[in-house]
This record gives C-alpha cells, structure tokens and sequence, in this order.
C-alpha cells in the first residue's frame, strides 16, 4: 500500500501526492460510514486508486480546512488596502490557538505608506516573538527573504483578499501564474481569486497552501475566560488577578488593567472584540448537552466503524422479535 499527502480536493476525488507521481483517488466506504473528513495535507494510505487509511495528523485548521503545516505566514498590505491591526490580530490569535509558529509578511511596501507604522509594528510584535518581513512582489523586494521562510517547509499563506498573497508566490516562482486581481477602487478591499485549498509547490523543498482569504474568521468556538491565552502580551498578567474567572473588562483586582498601560491599545481592543465573540458561543451552548456520538471506534488498535445508538437500538428489537418467535 502507497503513502502520500493530499494536495488538493475537487468535488468527491482525491487528489494524492506520493513524492514522484500524483494520484487521482476516491475514498473507501467504510471512511465515508465513519463520517471521516479528509483534508487537504492530510497524509493517506492509498491503493488502486482508493483510500484505505488516514495518518493521524500532527496538527490542522479548521476553517480553511488544511492539515500537516509547519508554519502560518500572516501576509498584511501597508497600503491598497490599507493596514488593519484589527484583523492582523485576528489571524495572529487563530494561530495562537492551533499552537502553529507564525510570521508576520508586510507586502506592498512599494506603495507610498505611513513610515511611521514601521515603528509601530516593530513595537507590538517584535516583543511577541513574531519575526517580520517586509516584502514587495511587483519590484521584488524582500523576496529572498521571504523564499528563505518557507525552505524546507509546508507554509500556510493568510490574510485578506487584495493583500498579494498569489502575487509573493508568482515573484517566486513565475512559472506557477496564480491568478491575481487589482484591489477594487470602490471599496478599496480585495475580491477572491483563490477559490479552494490547494498545496503547491514553490521548488523541491518548499510547498505553500494557497487559501481562499481569512476573512471570516470569529472566535464564536471558545469560552471568553480562554480569549486571554490567545494574546500573550495579555495573558502574562492574569495570573495575578484577584478573581480567576476575571475577564479583564471591568472587574475589581484585575492585574491586567493594572497593567493597561504596558499593553497596545489596538491589542486590547482586538481581545475585547474577541470576547464579545466567544460569549456569544457560550449562550449558545448553555441549554445544550455535552454528550457526542462518535462514529469510530479503536478495537486491538484498528479503528473501525461504530454502529449508532438508534441502528444497535433497531438491531436489539429485531433480535429480541426472534427470540419470542422461536419461544412461541
């Protein structure tokens, strides 16, 4: 049986990179009865064309859906359209939370920008351990260096529509002529070019996920007393904080806001966005029950299909029908 790693999905084909040749695959029954859902970078045991076997996956994002990635590469436009911390923060929280290392990609510096911002971000993120690039695709600027991330790698590209993400893989490699639209003068906001997830590769040892854009992200998945994890700069203060279930808003004692001061203000108010998200998900959830029904199961380490609640339910009337009938 072959080993290889999903690169792409169209409709109910699978399409399975093994390294030298690609493959073209559906998947076997009993995947489809455990209601398995594959993804793009997945790596699957196939053969004859079908795929028998998931690897277990070491990491993945849930929405885009992609699995196996090494690192996020958060790309941001200085200008056209202009920069949004808001939304940097956002994608900087999202991979905080799958715990995937991440650099931050500042492309278009080409265009005339506030200098001023260059501080600014130097001051936010440089201390949170992110490291930062400056790139331009049309005049080729800080493209080496921005090759020289992604070496060895399987990088995930995100950020808006209209930022470059397509026009930083084509100055890398032209040969791959990823489709590109002008930012709209109307809204001054990108429109989607990349319509699917799909894993492509910039050379012989650097691969890329090219994603439709982020922009959807909200953090309605978690409680609000987790939001704090996602923000470093914040969290370092909640252990001190008079109450443990403190949300850092209002509350008496609450070391953070002690220490209001030492954290960015467009930072705060992206955790205080955040919360109102996350509170939201838990209204959702306080009436509905914990209890999940899973469709696998592991018997002598094989995984295997689980049979549900109400077919075993429908299974045992049948068998106790018989069992009166031979009685009778």
């Amino acid at each position: 049986m072959a080993e290889g790693q999903i690169y792409k999905i169209h409709s109910d084909f699978y399409y399975v990179d093994d390294g030298v040749n690609s493959f073209e695959c559906k998947i076997r029954e009993v995947l489809k009865k455990q209601r398995e859902r594959i993804l793009v970078g997945d790596f699957v045991e196939f053969e004859n064309g079908v795929i028998k076997n998931i690897i277990p996956r070491k990491n993945f994002i849930k929405r885009p859906s992609v699995a196996n990635i090494d690192q996020i590469i958060v790309v941001s436009a200085l200008k056209e359209p202009d920069l949004d911390l808001h939304q940097l923060n956002r994608y900087i929280a999202l991979a905080k939370y799958y715990n995937i290392p991440t650099v931050l990609c500042f492309n278009k510096e080409d265009l005339k920008w506030d200098k001023h911002l260059s501080n600014k971000i130097k001051n936010i993120y440089e201390p949170l351990g992110y490291r930062i690039v400056y790139t331009s695709a049309t005049e080729h600027k800080g493209i080496k260096a921005f090759e020289k991330l992604l070496e060895g790698k399987t990088s995930v590209l995100c950020g808006n529509s209209g930022v470059g993400k397509s026009s930083l893989v084509n100055a890398i490699n032209p040969n791959l002529n990823l489709k590109t639209k002008q930012v709209s003068e109307k809204t001054l906001r990108g429109t989607h070019t990349t319509r699917h997830c799909e894993i492509i590769k910039i050379n012989n040892t650097s691969r890329i996920v090219d994603t439709p854009g982020f922009s959807n992200v909200r953090f309605d998945f978690i409680l609000p007393a987790d939001v704090d994890l996602l923000f470093s700069d914040i969290s370092r203060f909640r252990d001190d904080c008079k109450y443990s279930d403190c949300l850092h808003i209002n509350e008496d004692g609450c070391n953070v806001l002690e220490n209001i001061d030492k954290i960015d203000s467009t930072r705060y108010e992206s955790y205080l966005t955040f919360i109102n998200e996350a509170k939201e998900y838990k209204e959702r959830i306080k009436y509905e029950g914990k209890k999940q029904e899973y469709s696998k199961k592991v018997v002598h380490n094989k995984q295997i299909a689980k049979i549900s609640e109400k077919k075993r339910q429908s299974a045992r009337n049948t068998l106790k029908q018989q069992v009166y009938k031979d009685i009778y």
